[in-house]
């Protein structure tokens, strides 16, 4: 009995942990450049209500993942037109694509379904799929990305270019590298990251999207990064 327990909480561990290391990994690559990014709450809602949306009204999880993903994308990239263009605080526009993430998707809702505190249930049969009822093979990406990122930032050159422009933008500059182009990059694949992990929120762990499920992920994650000093 005592085994069995040991394994379930091995397994609701790493499903607990999912978005946390996407959005933590999506971060670290925002970071990375110079750019702070505390929009990863609302990049992960965008992705888990786009993702919800998407599955329930098409039947098809993986579209909704990839549009999940991609809406994440969108709104990182609004994020860096502000930071980056019109140089507005990070801090402050971070926090305003949170406090829009927690209104919009509650507004959409409410048009589509009558509803500003969840979307409709997704038939079990629309999820993510599972191995064995017990482990997404979204956990497996997660996971699988931390390698990869590590490999990414340390041994190839994107990755020397990305930490140059976050250590020494100046110098990168006048080594060649495009620091402004680089972080749009960064911040976009933050985007990209950081939704996917708010889409295994409501289409792989859950079977709906609710009002602010999040619940602070995405500040758990940023911690995370911190208190791991940058580094996967």
């Amino acid at each position: 009995m005592s085994e069995i327990l040991t394994i379930s909480l091995l397994f609701a561990a790493i499903r607990s942990a999912t978005p946390l290391i996407f959005a933590a990994l999506g971060g670290l690559y925002s970071e990375r450049s110079g750019v702070i990014n505390i929009a990863l709450e609302g990049l992960m809602l965008a992705g888990a209500f786009t993702a919800a949306v998407v599955t329930y009204q098409t039947g098809n999880p993986y579209l909704g993942m990839l549009l999940g993903v991609v809406a994440g994308g969108v709104l990182a990239f609004v994020y860096a037109i502000a930071c980056l263009k019109f140089e507005a605080d990070q801090v402050v526009a971070g926090m305003a694509i949170n406090f829009l993430m927690i209104g919009l998707p509650a507004l959409i809702s409410g048009v589509l379904y009558d509803s500003t505190g969840s979307t409709p249930q997704i038939d079990k049969v629309y999820k993510l799929p599972m191995i064995g009822n017990q482990l997404s093979y979204a956990s497996i990406l997660a996971f699988l990305l931390v390698p990869l990122t590590w490999y990414i930032l340390y041994k190839t050159p994107f990755g020397l270019r990305l930490r140059a422009t976050g250590e020494n933008p100046q110098a990168a500059d006048a080594a060649g590298v495009n620091v402004i182009r680089l972080r749009y990059v960064a911040v976009i694949i933050s985007g990209l990251l950081a939704a996917a992990g708010g889409a295994y929120l409501s289409i792989g762990q859950s079977s709906l999207f609710t009002k602010q499920m999040t619940a602070g992920r995405g500040f758990i994650a940023l911690a995370a990064l911190i208190l791991a000093k940058w580094k996967p």
